[in-house]
């Protein structure tokens, strides 16, 4: 037997007025998802337990089978681990965004204009992380330069700041509202406030600036947490594990529990991601002797964050033809195999951020058909079945349980 769980992050979303009352997920054509939902299993989870904030880091935590109540540490430090980067037991790892503000005589009164920088190129953006580095880095604290917009601080021997609000939270809004002015996070805003001054009228931004490309004017700290212990998967699951992600976050969960990691050229976490390496990648790992691999697409969530409607679409319609559709014609060589396909979490398009609803998932055996009751693989029709999972992490084992696939 062979497992493949698709993680489409942040697929889940609210009905849309302007469509009548769709979803991305009921709008998008996706034959491949909708087939398999018609001869499986299909129903809700709940992976954001309460009490905890729904972030893509607690959420797939979840969905790979671990309890974010005993084993969630924070989201910079799974990250960390993927990029490499060795932190001490007294570490304090923390998220540097890249992020766009508004001009502002004072910073508090600057807007959050892209929490991406305009999806600004890694290379790009390397340059911005060593200047930082170079003018506040060193001792305590130090910059290290990950992909895109998304980097990472190591606070020395450091303290919880508090609370920290995500950029991707506040887009369109002004920023003072948000800033933790505590004792325990003020390191952390004055560097924030310096970084502008940094990097306001640095050569990469003056070039992108001319482009016509926005600014990665400004760092954005946040998602704090010291070094995750995870179980190994194996140990776990008696199952060898893959991860196949464009992001750190998802690498970082997987080196924690000790599965293969796969690295896919062209892999942007967008909708310009390369699917079909993906799809290879899923299938050379089940080749070389993993037992389950967890496929991670980051584009219906990044879509999700920018309101960006026709794309989530897209990127859902994209994940069915040119990942889904490649890797079950490759899993058609095994006698036998399962498939999960699920969200993380919702990403509504009319918040932009992300929400504590359950999401939608779907369970497929080859060789154990159901004949659901199920047409299109959708929120609403999931919810329809009355099959509940209220833990998240108990839907890793019921995909793996030698037990027969729930009818619904």
């Amino acid at each position: 037997m062979k497992y493949v769980v698709v993680l489409c992050d942040g697929m889940a979303d609210y009905p849309v007025d302007q469509w009548g009352g769709q979803t991305p997920m009921t709008r998008a054509n996706k034959p491949n998802m909708d087939s398999l939902a018609q001869q499986g299993a299909v129903g809700l989870v709940k992976t954001v337990p309460d009490g905890l904030a729904p972030g893509s880091d607690v959420a797939n935590l979840s969905v790979m089978g671990y309890d974010p109540l005993k084993y969630y540490t924070g989201r910079s430090p799974l990250e960390a681990v993927s990029m490499g980067v060795e932190l001490s037991p007294s570490d304090w790892a923390l998220r540097c965004n890249l992020v766009t503000l508004s001009d502002a005589d004072r910073y508090e009164d600057a807007v959050m204009r892209d929490y991406c920088a305009g999806d600004i190129s890694s290379q790009e953006a390397a340059e911005l992380i060593e200047s930082i580095q170079k003018e506040m880095g060193g001792g305590i604290f130090d910059f290290h330069a990950g992909i895109s917009y998304r980097h990472c601080l190591v606070w020395h021997e450091g303290i919880d700041p508090g609370k920290l609000t995500p950029p991707h939270d506040i887009s369109g809004q002004v920023v003072g509202p948000y800033l933790n002015h505590s004792p325990e996070s003020a390191p952390l805003l004055s560097m924030m406030k310096r970084s502008y001054e940094i990097l306001k009228d640095h050569p990469v931004n003056q070039k992108r600036v001319a482009e016509g490309k926005r600014p990665a004017n400004s760092i954005w700290l946040w998602g704090q947490g010291k070094k995750p212990q995870l179980p190994p998967f194996e140990d776990e699951f008696g199952l060898v594990g893959g991860v196949v992600s464009a992001v750190d976050l998802i690498k970082g969960i997987g080196y924690c529990a000790k599965m293969w990691v796969a690295d896919v050229k062209g892999a942007t976490g967008y909708i310009d991601t390369n699917f079909e390496g993906k799809a290879k990648a899923a299938l050379d790992l089940l080749d070389d002797g993993c037992d389950l691999v967890y496929v991670h697409i980051e584009a219906p969530d990044e879509c999700g964050h920018r309101g960006e409607a026709d794309n989530k679409v897209r990127a859902i319609e994209m994940i069915d033809s040119r990942l889904l559709a490649p890797l079950l014609k490759g899993l058609e060589d095994y006698t036998n195999y399962r498939v999960m396909i699920l969200p993380d979490h919702p990403t509504p398009l009319c918040t932009r951020t992300h929400a504590s609803d359950p999401v939608p998932f779907l369970l497929y055996e080859k060789q154990a058909p159901v004949s659901s009751s199920v047409v299109q693989f959708s929120e609403q029709e999931a919810a329809e079945t009355n099959l509940m999972v209220e833990h998240g992490s108990d839907l890793m084992r019921m995909f793996v349980s030698p037990d027969p696939l729930p009818q619904v």
